[in-house]
């Protein structure tokens, strides 16, 4: 056995004896690699961590078998190329300004859920010269944990602070009938307020308004004061506007924004190839606005090549027109993204920009950076090159008419590119299609729905859209076009912001392992697991009644994608490298792609500045936030527009599944609708029921029968309140018999029983 060289500190890894040749080297114990990963999140790769601890050789082997066996016994996990001890914090991340501690220290928590639980407390410390923050702010901040077991979890050093948010929150007015002002809740939590007449600031019936909460006295409704009239519910496109504020998306664009946008002029041929008379077409929805991208494809000509295509992606040169920390560059970062209503657009750049100059439009001289690839017979891709042009598209095509035209239905304007430019198109998807079936990405099947609205912006109907073939093949082309990218700036040593994807936690997998088991199904285990091993399960259960079922569960059993400096791969699309540079009008994550295209092929000066090659971890966390925000923000809107729409349908009976299952009740999604509601346990009848998390389900203790996620239920309507986008049901469905329910119910009390052994007679871990 190894023993420990004399003279080296136990609690300094760098100060190990590095010798070569030496057979007696220092091997560090489990708990030292814990410690040092803890307190080194930002040095705790493979390869940082055996540079610590001087590992050489059969060391580094030694090593690699350890922190998978700390990965197994689910003391670590994996995040990008680090180790992290499981539920750490991101080394950058998002945190709120809470309060202050006794010494008057800010303390925060993270803006957003870290896995189950509380949320850890983040101390944090204010550098001199550095951005200062107070309470109620929102920072960019890195990390540190930290020893101390009574006092925060982490101690984090500021990186940027948000702009502040007043304490304010949203809400209807309204004029009652006696001539009273109240306040109606847009938030599900949010109680009713009073508005005295002194404190209505101009307010109007069934305005938006923001408002300031006053203190309360014992008995009666909280009061509040008018501080903002953002906009009126009687006009369209008046949801959104709810969502729109609450999440503080930026969705008016400030003059000097829009100056800039108004002065710019088309870019001209000079330092381009000119690819005007190549047939690139774009296939979009039938009510796209912006092109983004436009493609083409041939039979590879070359003989060494049988049978392999040689496929084009065109897409709109954004860095031509935004540059680097001007007006239109600082806005496109502050919005992150384009957000996407039902009854609305926030762009991410003004129209000037999105509809009109960068935009592929159908006959029009337009800049773009393509990428030219290709691909075997076997789909596998051989070569890439990137070039910057001039293109002119041949045709703007919706989904439908290209695929009508591939299905023998042309018409006037897809005839004569038939045989020339679109079966060309489809005879290279199904050559990298093949490759697409050999890599294995994830596979699951769950149904996007749209809703439909009429002119006055109320929901008209719900539909789901055929998934054409034209879809794929468009997105086919884009992931490659995308992991071109990546490959290039990799290879070129240019720094980059991935698109990563995180494969599930230990913890995930093992949650989702012993709810298979419950159905008989079995998943590998490992830390190194493999999407195919996903699609094994998927593929066992297709057609089956509990089809729906498994594909929510190993939904959620996945991790959420983001950007970031650092690379990981992408799991669900079984990818070493991948970036997103395919839609750099509405993403901004692709405008930074696009610039250090053009610095490490040397394609103009509008390239990446070393001032945002220093600032991609910083950006990266930023555009993540924001497309969290714009999802969580178009999830709501759809809520308030059902909400809305079935009101009038209260007492109605609707066929529905459980969506979610908590200890308080079950979420139920109408599929026609695709919106939820919630059912408390209070009301499920008078037994006494049990929350098995591991079967997701309630049962109840006497009879064994329950509900489970994904069961096909009937269910009445009982409350709407619209606003909130909330709907309560009642239960007509019997419970039905749940294999094992008894068991679980056992099991579930020796664990409360142990756990509280564990936790001493006060009930706190330590």
């Amino acid at each position: 056995m190894a023993r420990r060289i004399s003279g080296r500190s136990h609690g300094d890894p760098r100060a190990a004896d590095t010798r070569r040749g030496t057979r007696d080297q220092y091997r560090p114990s489990r708990d030292e690699i814990l410690r040092y990963i803890a307190e080194n999140p930002d040095r705790s790769g493979k390869r940082e961590i055996a540079k610590a601890f001087a590992l050489r050789g059969d060391d580094r082997a030694w090593l690699k078998d350890l922190l998978r066996d700390l990965q197994d016994e689910g003391l670590l996990e994996k995040s990008r190329k680090r180790h992290i001890r499981p539920g750490a914090l991101p080394h950058v991340t998002v945190l709120d300004v809470i309060g202050r501690d006794d010494e008057g220290g800010l303390l925060g928590r993270p803006a957003e859920q870290q896995g189950n639980g509380e949320p850890p407390l983040v101390s944090i410390r204010v550098s001199r010269g550095g951005p200062v923050a107070g309470i109620g702010d929102r920072v960019l901040a890195k990390t540190f944990p930290t020893d101390d077991p009574t006092g925060p979890a982490y101690t984090a050093r500021i990186m940027k602070v948000f702009e502040k948010r007043k304490d304010a929150v949203l809400g209807v007015f309204r004029v009652m009938k006696d001539g009273t002002f109240r306040i109606e809740p847009v938030e599900r939590r949010q109680p009713e307020l009073i508005v005295d007449k002194e404190f209505q600031n101009g307010a109007k019936n069934g305005d938006l308004v923001e408002v300031e909460p006053s203190r309360s006295g014992r008995y009666g409704l909280p009061r509040a004061k008018v501080l903002a009239v953002l906009g009126s519910l009687t006009s369209e496109k008046a949801v959104s506007m709810i969502a729109i504020h609450a999440h503080d998306i930026p969705h008016i664009f400030p003059s000097d924004v829009l100056a800039e946008a108004e002065a710019l002029k088309p870019v001209a041929l000079q330092g381009r190839e000119d690819w005007r008379d190549l047939p690139l077409l774009t296939i979009d929805p039938a009510d796209a606005k912006d092109h983004d991208d436009a493609v083409y494809a041939v039979p590879d000509p070359d003989e060494a090549n049988p049978g392999g295509v040689v496929v084009t992606v065109a897409i709109a040169d954004v860095a031509a027109y935004v540059r680097p920390n001007s007006a239109l560059d600082r806005e496109a970062l502050k919005r992150g993204n384009s957000v996407y209503f039902p009854d609305r657009v926030v762009p991410m750049l003004p129209e000037r920009i999105s509809n009109n100059l960068c935009s592929l439009r159908e006959g029009e001289d337009r800049p773009a950076i393509a990428t030219r690839m290709t691909f075997s017979a076997e789909g596998r891709k051989i070569r890439h090159s990137f070039h910057r042009v001039m293109m002119k598209s041949a045709a703007k095509l919706a989904y439908p008419q290209a695929q009508a035209a591939i299905d023998g239905v042309p018409d006037d304007k897809t005839g004569p590119l038939l045989d020339s430019v679109l079966k060309p198109l489809w005879d290279a998807y199904a050559v990298l299609k093949r490759g697409r079936d050999a890599r294995q990405p994830l596979e699951l099947d769950l149904p996007e729905r749209k809703i439909l609205l009429k002119e006055d912006g109320t929901v008209d109907r719900v539909i789901v859209p055929e998934r054409l073939d034209a879809h794929k093949l468009i997105e086919e082309f884009m992931i490659q076009a995308n992991v071109a990218a990546a490959e290039t700036l990799e290879a070129k040593k240019q720094p980059l912001i991935y698109r990563i994807h995180d494969g599930p936690t230990l913890a995930k997998q093992e949650s989702l392992r012993e709810f298979l088991q419950t159905l008989g199904l079995s998943l590998t285990r490992g830390a190194q697991m493999r999407p195919s091993q996903f699609n094994s399960i998927l593929e066992r259960v297709r057609g089956a009644d509990n089809e729906a079922l498994v594909n929510e569960v190993v939904l959620r059993s996945q991790s959420q994608a983001e950007y970031n400096p650092d690379n990981i791969g992408h799991f669900g699309l079984n990818l070493r490298r991948y970036a997103h540079f395919t839609s750099p009008i509405r993403r901004y994550a692709d405008l930074i792609v696009h610039r250090g295209l053009i610095a490490a092929l040397a394609l103009g000066s509008d390239r990446l500045t070393r001032g945002e090659e220093e600032r991609l971890a910083e950006t990266g966390a930023l555009i993540s936030t924001a497309e969290r925000r714009a999802m969580a923000a178009e999830r709501e809107t759809v809520d308030r527009l059902i909400a809305a729409y079935l009101a009038e349908r209260v007492d109605d009976r609707f066929d529905a599944r459980i969506s979610g299952v908590t200890k308080a009740g079950l979420f139920v999604q109408l599929p026609q609708f695709g919106a939820d509601g919630f059912i408390p346990v209070s009301s499920l009848g008078d037994d006494y029921y049990i929350f098995d998390e591991t079967a997701r389900s309630l049962f109840g203790e006497r009879s064994g029968k329950g509900y489970q996620l994904a069961d096909r239920v009937e269910v009445r309507l009982v409350e709407v309140a619209p606003l909130a986008g909330a709907m309560r049901f009642e239960m007509l469905s019997a419970p039905k018999p749940l294999p094992g329910s008894k068991r679980s119910f056992h099991k579930a009390k020796g664990r409360a029983r142990a756990s509280q052994s564990r936790s001493g007679p006060r009930g706190r871990r330590r």
